[in-house]
Parts: structure tokens; C-alpha cells; sequence
């Protein structure tokens, strides 16, 4: 597994086995439980997992889901800790990376920012700047439901448009944050917002993310 991929797997793990199973996240509805099998599910039920992107298949995923959080809690976590099944595509390398790396990052914010004794987290550079060029290439795509114009801004200037439109909301923030902001974790990302008051608020509570 790749470097960022991995530490972020294994940072999961241990929020997830820290906070239990009944802890709650930022994902509505979902305890930890919850979210240690959503994990699992989609490494390992790849039959299932379609589920998450097709109407087709979510009865499959709601009964893969029901499977997985019925197992004892630290069997999920050791199951998350010791990554997907060797024939599986997130086996690979790259595809752990491209697919893996965002996605850890999102959900162990999810469940160290629903705690109420949480605190930031420092991200170094390498990392900060893996999650920009990611969220460069995504940003149309997690974007596309805004109800008004979205750029995204890093403290340092380097911009990416989200979504054209106008009236226009620049979003201000390190790459982890805006990352989080972009997944429809509005609230609790630590950005700066700048336009009409109108349309800040409707991009606050607008349906982002994939």
C-alpha cells in the first residue's frame, strides 16, 4: 500500500477503536460501527459495494452492511487495519492511492470531529499538497450540485473552480479542510466563505460531494 493510503488506513483503525462502536461520526446516522463496516464492505464486497454509486444494487449493500455491522467491532477494525483481500483492486498500489488516500482522510475526520474533545490536526506538506492535486482533478465532479459558483482557494493562491455559476462563493482553506468541505462536511470544516450572504448560505447546506 502507498504511504499516504496507508497511514491513513491505520490512523482510521485506531480513531474508530478508540472512540468504540456506539461513538458517533459526521456521517448522519452512522456510529462508528456503522462507518468500520462501510469500510469493510467496500473493500471486500466489491459485488455490494456498487450499491454506494447504483439504485440497482442497494438493496445488495443494505444487506451487506447489515452482515458486517452484526460482527463484533474488533473484528471490523482488524479487518480495516489489515487492508483488502490480496486479488482485490485496492490491493494495487495506485489504485489504493487514487482511490484510498482522500477517502480514509474524509472518515477518520468523521470520527475525530464528532467527539467532543476533538483537536485540529496538523497535516504536513507532502500530504496537504497529495489532497490539492486530488482535489483539483475532483472538484467538478464533487462540486457539480452546488447551487451557486464555487472556487476553492489555498492560502497560498492556487485556485480550482468546483462549479460555474453565478452569484460566485470562494471557499478559503488548507487542502484537508476544503477536501472535507467539498465531501458535504460544510460545517465542520474550517474555511473562510466569501460572497452574498444568500448564496453562502445555500452553498452551506448544499449537497456536495460525490
Amino acid at each position: 500500500m502507498s504511504t499516504h493510503a496507508k497511514r491513513e488506513r491505520l490512523l482510521l483503525a485506531d480513531l474508530l477503536e478508540a472512540a468504540g462502536p456506539e461513538a458517533p461520526t459526521l456521517c448522519t446516522g452512522w456510529r462508528c460501527r456503522d462507518l468500520a463496516a462501510h469500510v469493510v464492505v467496500r473493500e471486500r464486497r466489491p459485488d455490494a459495494a456498487g450499491g454506494l454509486l447504483l439504485n440497482v444494487l442497494k438493496g445488495r449493500l443494505d444487506a451487506a452492511m447489515a452482515e458486517y455491522t452484526a460482527k463484533p467491532y474488533e473484528e471490523l477494525i482488524q479487518l480495516i487495519r489489515t487492508g483488502p483481500p490480496r486479488m482485490s483492486l485496492y490491493a494495487l498500489k495506485q489504485i489504493d492511492e487514487a482511490a484510498n488516500a482522500v477517502e480514509f482522510y474524509v472518515h477518520a475526520e468523521d470520527v475525530r470531529r464528532a467527539q467532543p474533545d476533538w483537536s485540529p490536526r496538523e497535516l504536513d506538506r507532502v500530504f496537504s499538497d497529495a489532497l490539492w492535486s486530488r482535489l483539483e482533478k475532483m472538484a467538478r465532479l464533487t462540486g457539480r450540485r452546488s447551487p451557486v459558483g464555487l472556487v476553492l482557494r489555498r492560502p497560498n493562491g492556487q485556485t480550482a473552480v468546483a462549479h460555474k455559476g453565478a452569484p460566485v462563493v470562494t471557499v478559503t482553506g488548507e487542502p484537508g479542510e476544503l477536501t472535507l468541505f467539498c465531501f458535504g462536511r460544510q460545517a465542520s470544516a474550517a474555511v473562510t466563505l466569501d460572497g452574498e450572504k444568500e448564496a453562502v448560505a445555500k452553498l452551506t447546506v448544499a449537497e456536495l460531494g460525490l
